[in-house]
């Protein structure tokens, strides 16, 4: 897993919920790495997605795993 996977990872780990401007203002990481690393975790079943059912165009980020 690439570095930045792993930082996206570990604030969203902390926060168990977040939207993608959260986790940029969190980590730092530019908004297309963030997008990116964001598409492998989902890939690796590590994050969920949720659609806000108030804004469809809002997502939020949710942390999938039990335990680290």
């Amino acid at each position: 897993m690439p570095p930045s996977s792993r930082t996206v990872l570990d604030a969203l780990s902390r926060a168990k919920i977040s939207t993608l401007n959260a986790i940029i203002n969190e980590t730092g990481l530019p908004s297309r790495t963030v997008q990116l690393a964001l598409k492998n975790l989902i890939a690796l079943k590590l994050v969920n997605v949720r659609i806000c059912l108030n804004d469809t165009r809002r997502k939020f980020y949710c942390y999938s795993r039990s335990s680290k």
